[in-house]
């Protein structure tokens, strides 16, 4: 599915989902969900060639694996916490989707641990330590 396709999807998704929320509001928010989760798996499913090019230059920096991995966790921790969130917004739950917010700002902080870690050891390596 292009960027053509997706868009229309969202656009007779939510056309659907405002004319709905009059009469229903639980349908509304599960066409709004719905239409959601398959744009993101087909962002998903077209993301393979942007990764396999991020990983050769990777390769070709002769950086660790671990940093790909750390970078594949943490657009994934971003990409999950924004879809959440939204999706919390659409259902009326702004409250709820900054907490959702949070734990993905928080989780990234955890991930990127290991990262400062051996930033902060090369720095004191350098100016002798």
């Amino acid at each position: 599915m292009n960027i053509i396709g997706i868009a229309g999807l969202a656009l007779v998704s939510a056309v659907i989902a405002v004319m709905l929320r009059r009469y229903n509001q639980e349908y509304s928010i599960v066409i709004s969900i719905t239409a959601g989760v398959i744009i993101l798996v087909q962002i998903l499913a077209n993301i393979a060639p942007a990764i396999r090019q991020i990983n050769s230059l990777l390769a070709a920096t002769q950086l660790p694996g671990e940093y790909a991995l750390i970078l594949f966790k943490t657009l994934g921790i971003c990409f999950l916490a924004q879809f959440a969130a939204d999706s919390c917004r659409d259902a009326g739950e702004s409250a709820l989707a900054s907490k959702v917010e949070l734990a993905g700002k928080l989780a990234i902080v955890v991930l990127a641990l290991p990262l400062f870690e051996k930033i902060a050891s090369t720095a004191l390596a350098l100016i002798g330590g």
